[in-house]
Parts: C-alpha cells; sequence; structure tokens
C-alpha cells in the first residue's frame, strides 16, 4: 500500500481514526455494559473484529480484489479506520493492570486469547475476501 502524502493524507487519517476511535468506544462500552469489566472482553472484541475487517478489505481491494479501491481510500480504511478502532495500548494497559493486580492467569489469558483469536480473525477475513473475489459478475 503506498502512502497518500500531504494535507489530503493527514485529513483522510484523521477523519479515519475518528471514525475508529467511536466506534471502539461504543463497542468497547457495550461489551463491557453486557459481561462486566472483571476481563477486558470489550478490547478483546475490539481487537478481534478489527483484525477481521483489516484481513477482508486488504483482501477484497488488494491487486487480485474484487473490489477496486485507491490507495487513499486503502489508507482511510486500513490505517485511519482499523487504526483507531483497534486498541493494542488499551491491550496492553489492561494486561499490565491483571499483572499488577496478581492476576497472572488472567493476563496470561488475555495475552494468549487476544493473539491467537486476532491472527483468526485476520485470516478469517482474508479467507472470507478471498471466497467473494471468486464469485463471478459484478
Amino acid at each position: 500500500m503506498r502512502a497518500v502524502g500531504g494535507r489530503d493524507a493527514v485529513f483522510l487519517g484523521d477523519a479515519g481514526q475518528r471514525a475508529g476511535g467511536g466506534a471502539r468506544y461504543f463497542f468497547s462500552g457495550l461489551v463491557a455494559n453486557s459481561f462486566g469489566e472483571t476481563f477486558p472482553w470489550g478490547t478483546m472484541i475490539v481487537n478481534i473484529t478489527g483484525s477481521f475487517i483489516i484481513g477482508f478489505f486488504a483482501t477484497l481491494t488488494g491487486p487480485d480484489g474484487r473490489v477496486f479501491v485507491g490507495a487513499e481510500g486503502r489508507q482511510f480504511v486500513m490505517t485511519g479506520i482499523c487504526g483507531g478502532y483497534t486498541t493494542f495500548s488499551s491491550f496492553s494497559l489492561q494486561t499490565l493492570n491483571l499483572v499488577r493486580d496478581g492476576e497472572i492467569a488472567l493476563a496470561g489469558a488475555n495475552i494468549g486469547l487476544s493473539f491467537v483469536f486476532c491472527l483468526i480473525a485476520v485470516w478469517g477475513g482474508h479467507v472470507a475476501a478471498l471466497m467473494l473475489n471468486q464469485l463471478k459478475g459484478a
């Protein structure tokens, strides 16, 4: 993915991050309110769905993809929206807090589950887009 230069790049990145950040705040709060905050389920769900989205979009709009999206659009979605939506810094802080609170098993579960499920999600998004790319017609 080639980088977009100048003010357009800043505007696209900012707009995408605002949209992604707003979605992250909404969905992580929704999950936390539904399942509690003892374990960082909201952050994990956001990171898993964000991994799926970036895997799907990258493959769908890649060189062999079904949908053409220019460099600006790809940067907007993949760097802006996905960058604003996913929350590695939140994941890191929540894991550190679990360790500091003596919840070593929960910290390990957060690390392991996040790694495994985010990797599965990005692969799942890639496979879903590959299947869509194979369909006949527009």
